[in-house]
């Protein structure tokens, strides 16, 4: 394994300077992908000479040439790497990311290609649910869209349903994941809780019912009285914090899209106090994905 010279911080002149051309960005993804050593994608031979372009590596047994972008996210982009490692550098290191369409005009590009190019991102930023929520946790669900006549509580006609869990500490909020559900009944509750949720925290809810048949599983789980929200204070100024990004920033998601803004969210808020590195964790990820070709 060899040292990589990891871009570090959010300065986007320092940005500028690191990665100047197209050349700056093909070097660093090879030493991203070739990290751990190189081995052939075809005959899986382990040595390679120089390929057809500098960064390319050619595998001495079957002389295959393989760039750094191939079997990457960065395959068959259309436009440059450079321009995709700035949307990347924006999307990762701006508290709130940005639109489509502020990428489209800021980089002139089709609105769409920038849209398609931000759901492979959004894709990568999804939890690997490797590291469950921990200690006090309060979880409540919510809904996103404007209100509809006859529609109150958790009834949510066509809004979206979503159920947020946040890890409550004594200095503030911790970690956050949150989840788009059909209806807040046991099953799909307890199928989040499960997968974001460590089964040793102590989760606190509201008195609705279907947190109750999951105190089986969660022996630590404890219903109170909302109070309006009062006694979820964090977790509704969360909610609010959430509903105002969407909102300001990208004004509508579809149900069938919503899900991954929410994991672009909280990519970027639980990352927070690590905002260094978060630009170099989304490459790396965009690396290690599967192989997926940008339409």
């Amino acid at each position: 394994m060899t040292e990589r010279n990891i871009f570090r911080g959010v300065n986007s002149i320092k940005f500028n300077q690191r990665f100047k051309d197209d050349n700056d960005c093909l070097e660093y993804l090879a030493e991203v992908k070739w990290q751990n050593g190189y081995k052939c994608k075809r005959c899986e031979n382990n040595k390679f000479g120089n390929g057809k372009h500098i960064h390319n590596r050619r595998c001495t047994k079957c002389r295959y040439d393989e760039s750094p972008t191939v079997g990457t996210m960065f395959e068959k982009l259309k436009f440059s790497i450079l321009i995709a490692f700035h949307i990347v550098f924006k999307i990762s290191t701006k508290k709130k990311g940005m639109s489509s369409l502020e990428l489209s005009n800021e980089f002139e590009l089709r609105q769409m290609t920038c849209w398609s190019f931000k759901q492979k991102l959004q894709q990568v930023m999804k939890s690997s649910l490797k590291s469950p929520l921990t200690g006090l946790v309060h979880v409540d669900e919510f809904v996103i869209g404007g209100p509809e006549e006859g529609k109150k509580g958790r009834s949510k006609g066509l809004k979206k349903l979503v159920v947020l869990a946040v890890e409550i500490l004594e200095d503030g909020v911790g970690r956050a994941y949150a989840e788009v559900i059909e209806h807040s009944s046991a099953i799909e509750l307890g199928g989040f809780l499960k997968k974001y949720v460590s089964q040793e925290a102590e989760v606190i809810s509201d008195k609705w019912k279907g947190y109750s048949p999951l105190k089986k599983e969660f022996k630590n789980l404890k219903q109170i009285a909302s109070e309006e929200g009062k006694n979820f204070k964090e977790l509704h100024v969360h909610i609010m914090n959430i509903k105002g990004w969407l909102r300001g920033i990208h004004h509508h998601c579809s149900k069938e899209r919503m899900q991954n803004y929410l994991d672009e969210y909280h990519f970027r808020y639980n990352r927070r106090s690590n905002m260094d590195t978060i630009f170099d964790v989304l490459i790396r990820k965009m690396v290690n994905y599967k192989e997926i070709s940008i339409k």
